[in-house]
């Protein structure tokens, strides 16, 4: 009798929302609204309104359902430290993970060339455009940029929260 009560405090308090999560879902909507801002070509609603309405409601399922399978499957790892890699090792062995984490990589070095690539477009756009200042050499730019996101990454997932936490709210009251 006491160890099911346990098991549903321990239950309960684990499903409970707390600021982490909030803050977690302000930057993944951070991150959407900014990629939408980035990406989203000046013509997208050239041929109106329900096209793009059409397309959201094609792309919004497909998404949900592929992130949704992604954060599961991270999850079911038994180290609840564990990242995807650690996951997949656990899931599929050693050589499966190898594997696994190559063509990931491969999938994700894409998205990250394009990002990089957009984010100096848009920082040397904004510096030229409205701050009035002269055009930084692209090296110089792109590789401060870079620079930049690397070091959010390697000092940990506490500084890029405060950060993109700190940026989200004005998305968000807009």
């Amino acid at each position: 009798m006491n160890t099911t009560t346990s098991a549903a405090s321990t239950a309960q308090s684990s499903s409970k929302f707390s600021y982490k999560d909030f803050t977690w879902c302000l930057s993944l909507f951070g991150t959407a609204v900014g990629a939408g801002v980035l990406f989203l070509p000046i013509k997208a609603g050239a041929g109106g309104f329900w096209p793009l309405v059409i397309l959201a409601l094609i792309a919004a399922p497909m998404t949900w359902f592929a992130h949704k399978s992604l954060a599961r499957f991270v999850l079911s790892a038994k180290n609840p430290e564990a990242d995807i890699t650690d996951t997949v090792e656990e899931h599929f062995g050693k050589t499966g993970a190898n594997l696994i984490t190559f063509a990931y990589f491969f999938a994700i070095y894409p998205i990250v060339l394009i990002y990089g690539v957009g984010i100096t477009n848009t920082v040397d756009s904004f510096l030229v455009n409205q701050m009035g200042m002269e055009s930084i050499p692209r090296w110089l730019l792109s590789g401060a940029l870079i620079a930049a996101m690397t070091a959010g990454v390697v000092f940990g997932k506490e500084l890029m929260l405060k950060a993109t936490s700190a940026m989200v709210y004005p998305l968000v009251f807009i």
